[in-house]
């Protein structure tokens, strides 16, 4: 087993990296590729609910942002980690809704396509879904799968982002992408930028926004950046090193 050098800060965490490397795959309204804060999409698949044959299906090929919110993301993502290999997996429609099976099945090819990173903007609040979503998250932190999700808006149980296998974020005031605040009472591990932050939007423009979906973007990029300078990292490691270099850790019985 590899041994992490200490001290860990952020120069240790992801200094001189740029997310080169590293898929990252953003499961979400689909990605605007034409977008110059978003940079290439390298992959990209389709998912929607078959009615007739009674399960999720996919297409993969390019395709549209069908709301905004995916191509936020992953300007956000793009903007803390320059070189990181974007996919896009859309389960949300126009209206920024979808079933839990279309997003738990896109989230299962992502983890078994080979992200290394998936960023979650979403969740669902609905209990019948909860061990389905428990099952999927294991299974990502199994095969060395990092998820990040974005809690609720509103505070109320979700899934994937209540379970501890995940990453989980919540929005902060401020605009430093590198300023990352630990959370001592989880479920929401870390705090974010997400509160009027400028972010890309549909037909190459960019609005300002508030919400925890753009907190979790911000964190995705990091974790990103830190794996492309140290991939050997399991997912509990990274949400260990994430909390040994955030802005409000001490240590202990010492000064910041």
């Amino acid at each position: 087993m590899p041994r992490i050098n200490l001290p860990i800060d952020k120069d240790w965490a992801w200094g001189g990296a740029s997310g080169a490397g590293v898929t990252v795959a953003v499961v979400d309204s689909g990605i605007d590729a034409a977008h110059p804060a978003v940079g290439r999409v390298d992959r990209a698949v389709r998912w929607r609910w078959d009615a007739d044959r009674a399960e999720a299906v996919s297409a993969e090929g390019a395709h549209e942002d069908l709301f905004g919110h995916g191509t936020a993301c992953a300007g956000i993502i793009r903007r803390a980690a320059p070189d990181v290999t974007l996919w896009s997996v859309r389960v949300l429609g126009s209206r920024l809704t979808g079933k839990g099976a279309v997003f738990a099945a896109g989230l299962r090819w992502a983890i078994g396509q080979g992200a290394q990173v998936v960023n979650l903007s979403l969740s669902t609040s609905r209990e019948d879904y909860a061990e389905l979503f428990h099952d999927i998250a294991d299974e990502a932190a199994f095969a060395g799968v990092v998820l990040v999700c974005a809690t609720n808006n509103v505070p109320a149980p979700t899934y994937p982002a209540q379970f501890s296998s995940v990453i989980s974020v919540a929005a902060h005031d401020g605009q430093d992408p590198f300023a990352l605040d630990a959370n001592p009472a989880p479920p929401a591990d870390f705090g974010a930028p997400g509160i009027d932050v400028e972010v890309p939007w549909l037909s190459g423009g960019s609005i300002v926004a508030t919400g925890n979906s753009f907190a979790a973007p911000h964190v995705t990029g990091l974790v990103a950046r830190l794996l492309s300078k140290h991939p050997e990292l399991t997912p509990y490691e990274v949400k260990t090193v994430l909390r040994a270099v955030a802005s409000n850790a001490v240590v202990r019985g010492g000064p910041p």
